[in-house]
């Protein structure tokens, strides 16, 4: 069978789903499918049965597949796969790369959801032919993937880019991980509405806040104080990093306008001495994490070539 016809398998595990696709070494998408994480079963078992069921996609379609990418939150030991530490997995160091490539049967390579995103935004999406940025993902809590000169920083432990958990209000309000004041406790869809709902007694989804913006005083409140927070925090790891570009992705980015244009104004006026890194917006969105996870199997597979030829329009196929 000719190289046209090999194939990687992707899967972007989540903390309630996982998506995954078959793609084939030209960069087409034969597949893609969503399906739940199950945390609260075997979700081991799950991403395998995943495998599988990708892989007799692909032999279906005649594709010969040559590794898979797996990618998950948490703490993630780059050098054996070892996830060290996943709160909303509940795992704890769970050697993932040799359990999945034992069950599997073909080499897979496991990484990190935001630092693979991010590797995909750099590679075909709003970071394209940028060597320094970070890529900040916004929703239900915030993480980042931080690229210089050209490389993500992993961290000596595997855990740079926990962005949302910088503590950025001296004695705020309680976070979910023990500290107080932390970024995404102002500025994500889940401290959006627990803080709006603190105000009004009033249960609602973030996008339902926003659409209040203008009309909805403890709306303006607790997006003004998102907004200002983010803004500080881009500050600080602008000072930091010196990136040249930050993108922003998750669902936060959908209030567009709503969010960008103050964000932009507060990022400038908090660098007193030096112009601030444009912010951009995610291309790949949700789709970025089994992109960059599929990047990441040719590479392993030595197909690194392929990926270069990639176009990113190949991607909307699937």
């Amino acid at each position: 069978m000719s190289g046209a016809h090999e194939a990687v398998l992707a899967i972007d595990v989540g903390g309630t789903s996982m998506k995954g696709a078959v793609v084939t070494r030209d960069g087409r998408p034969l597949h893609v499918d969503r399906r739940p994480t199950d945390p609260g079963g075997d979700t081991i078992a799950a991403i395998v049965g995943h495998l599988h069921d990708l892989s007799a996609v692909a032999a279906a379609a005649g594709a010969t597949v040559v590794g898979a990418g797996v990618v998950t939150p948490g703490m993630i030991d780059e050098e054996d796969g070892t996830v060290v530490y996943a709160s909303n997995l509940d795992w704890r160091d769970v050697p993932l790369r040799a359990l999945l490539t034992r069950a599997a049967g073909f080499p897979v390579v496991t990484g990190h959801d935001v630092r693979t995103a991010g590797l995909a935004e750099q590679l075909f999406g709003a970071a394209r032919g940028v060597s320094d940025f970070l890529l900040v993902t916004i929703g239900t809590g915030v993480a980042a993937a931080l690229v210089t000169a050209g490389r993500p920083v992993v961290g000596a432990g595997g855990a740079a880019g926990e962005f949302g958990h910088i503590p950025m209000v001296p004695g705020g309000e309680a976070c979910t991980c023990g500290q107080r004041g932390c970024l995404e406790v102002y500025a994500s869809g889940a401290g959006l509405t627990r803080r709006y709902a603190a105000r009004t007694g009033v249960q609602l989804p973030a996008e339902a806040v926003v659409a209040r913006l203008g009309g909805d005083d403890a709306a303006d409140a607790v997006w003004a104080d998102a907004v200002a927070v983010l803004a500080q925090g881009l500050a600080t790891a602008t000072l930091l990093m010196d990136p040249t570009t930050f993108v922003l992705g998750g669902g936060f980015t959908a209030a567009g306008d709503a969010l960008f244009d103050p964000l932009r104004a507060r990022l400038s006026e908090g660098l007193a001495w030096r112009p601030a890194p444009p912010v951009r917006v995610a291309q790949l969105g949700s789709e970025a994490g089994w992109i960059g996870a599929a990047a990441l199997a040719f590479r392993s597979a030595g197909l690194g070539e392929a990926v270069r030829g990639w176009e990113p329009l190949a991607f909307s196929a699937g």
